[in-house]
């Protein structure tokens, strides 16, 4: 029987991040061989991701990183707040993101290819730290331009965009920002649904009908027309008052820029 020592018990503990009292049984069921602890405490942390399963997730953290024109938003979900705040669960999530940059694939969603190719790390972080862990879903953009990213609220809220005519590394963290606080809905008016346009419109009528009474059908079109900008600089990124200064908007600070897409997530919000 070998002579498990509190040194071999730090060592395995080091090198696997595994609780003191499970890299303990580990050596002792592996007789001290740190390299068939290691393997053991791999099999066990399985089984124990296994039992974990099915407890419930709610909190967690939204990390992000980019590599030139490739840019990656990942939320990993787990079980409490005292976790998500856990340096080790908050390294996970920021080297995922970053892994996934090179060993994913795609422009887009990429959800279940990163739950596969992170199911080892995740079944590891699981067996660690003890509670049930998820990856909920996972974003991997490829731009001919520019990719913006911006976390707040310590990974709370997690914002990516994807841009052409802007190289300007600050100003797309504003924008990111920007899009944190406002919430738009869309990118700019010609991007807003013919449904939701055609609603906006008949709520005009009805709440202004006394406005309109007795006048021609083509100048009440006009009038709406005009008031559809009030909704424009509500809904649209390219319209709303801009974060840091309020008497201008995107669109006239960087009349080159386009926005090709973006996205805004919060921690465990519906989908």
């Amino acid at each position: 029987m070998a002579n498990i020592t509190a040194a071999l018990v730090s060592e395995l503990r080091e090198k696997t991040g595994a609780g003191m009292m499970d890299c303990k049984k580990a050596l002792v069921e592996t007789n001290g061989d740190i390299e068939a602890a290691i393997e053991h405490l791999r099999k066990t942390g399985a089984a124990k991701a296994e039992k974990k399963a099915g407890r419930t997730v709610k909190e967690g953290k939204i990390s992000a990183a980019k590599d030139g024109g490739k840019g990656v938003l990942i939320e990993i979900l787990c079980e409490t707040d005292f976790v998500a705040k856990n340096e080790k669960f908050i390294g996970f999530a920021k080297e995922a993101a970053t892994r996934l940059i090179a060993s994913a694939s795609g422009n887009g969603d990429i959800s279940a290819q990163a739950q596969e190719l992170e199911k080892a790390s995740l079944t590891g972080m699981i067996a660690t730290i003890g509670e049930n862990m998820q990856i909920r879903r996972v974003l991997r953009w490829e731009s001919a331009g520019a990719i913006g990213q911006y976390l707040h609220m310590g990974g709370r809220i997690g914002v990516m965009v994807d841009v052409e005519g802007c190289n300007d590394e600050a100003l797309l963290i504003d924008i990111c920002m920007h899009i944190a606080a406002f919430k738009p809905a869309f990118i700019a008016p010609d991007a807003i649904p013919a449904e939701v346009m055609n609603k906006e419109k008949e709520i005009i009528k009805e709440r202004d009908a006394q406005q309109f009474a007795g006048k021609k059908p083509e100048m009440v079109e006009k009038i709406i027309e005009g008031k559809m900008n009030k909704v424009y600089s509500e809904l649209c990124l390219m319209n709303q008052p801009w974060i840091k200064d309020d008497k201008t908007s995107l669109s006239k600070l960087n009349p080159n820029l386009k926005v090709k897409r973006f996205v805004r997530w919060e921690v465990g919000e519906e989908a």
